[in-house]
């Protein structure tokens, strides 16, 4: 379940209506295509089933468009479509699951901070090689940089 602060006296201008939203308007909001919305729907992510009208439209609701919020931001992170599916039977199957939710979303957490750590290392690289960069040019002496020699092995590495 999704938490939401429903201490809010007033609807907030993008609110949506009872009737709900189209696709195409929950695609706007969401930021994401109509074609992933009904990919999302197709996979097994979504946990619940989107409402549809009389002539069968789909129409999203809020907890529609805050739980493709969840899902797009755990796929931007790297989850696998099959740890939100597996995620998402969690989350609808409903309360006593809690702790495998926590650990599925720990075990990811964890996987996230070792990117962030990756990344962290190659900017370093690249700040360094900026360093680099501004020193030579700053000195005059950037010719000196490594670049392959025509005929034969590198020039100064740096």
């Amino acid at each position: 379940m999704l938490e939401v602060n429903s201490n809010s006296e007033a609807a907030p201008p993008d609110s949506v209506p009872d009737a709900g939203l189209s696709i195409a308007e929950a695609a706007s909001r969401t930021g994401v295509s109509a074609h992933t919305l009904r990919y999302y729907e197709r996979a097994g992510l979504v946990v619940t089933d989107v409402d549809r009208t009389a002539g069968g439209r789909r129409r999203y609701h809020q907890f529609d468009l805050d739980w493709i919020g969840v899902c797009t931001r755990l796929r931007a992170t790297g989850m696998p479509i099959r740890t939100i599916r597996r995620y998402a039977e969690l989350v609808s199957a409903g309360r006593g699951n809690e702790e495998e939710r926590l650990s599925l979303l720990e075990a990811h957490r964890t996987e996230v901070l070792a990117q962030l750590a990756d990344i962290q290392e190659n900017l370093r690289l690249i700040d360094h090689k900026i360093d680099v960069y501004r020193g030579r040019l700053e000195a005059g002496d950037a010719d000196h940089l490594w670049a392959p020699a025509p005929d034969g092995p590198p020039r100064t590495r740096r």
